[in-house]
């Protein structure tokens, strides 16, 4: 099987930063696209950002220019650096990644578990 473990939500004020991980790990072959999802109560799951195997990256409007999303291919994490934030990106976070495992050979999403962000007024 495949997991992915986030880390490094919270609680923090407006302004302020958090760096979230997320850990892919099992029996991985390679893996493609990793990114950030959010849900906020009431509201859809929405994409904050990805970065493919070349590191391009795709960010949601309203978090570019404060959210950077990177990558260690060769500790299968992707981060999230979020400085500046704000109440409304208050959410759930979900990490998110395209993976071919070793059993099927075939390329599927996998999701993390998710992580509560909050920012406070």
């Amino acid at each position: 099987q495949v997991q992915l473990v986030e880390s490094g939500g919270g609680l923090v004020q407006a302004g302020g930063s958090l760096r979230l991980s997320c850990a892919a790990s099992g029996i991985i072959f390679s893996i493609n696209t990793m990114g950030w999802y959010r849900q906020a109560p009431g509201e859809q799951r929405e994409l904050v950002a990805n970065i493919n195997d070349n590191s391009w990256t795709n960010y949601l409007d309203s978090v570019k220019g404060r959210f950077t999303i990177s990558r260690d291919n060769a500790k299968n994490t992707v981060y999230l650096q979020m400085n500046n934030l704000k109440p409304e990106d208050t959410a759930v976070y979900y990490c998110n990644a395209d993976i071919k495992d070793t059993l099927t050979w075939l390329p599927r999403d996998y999701w993390g578990q998710g992580t509560q962000v909050t920012v406070s007024s």
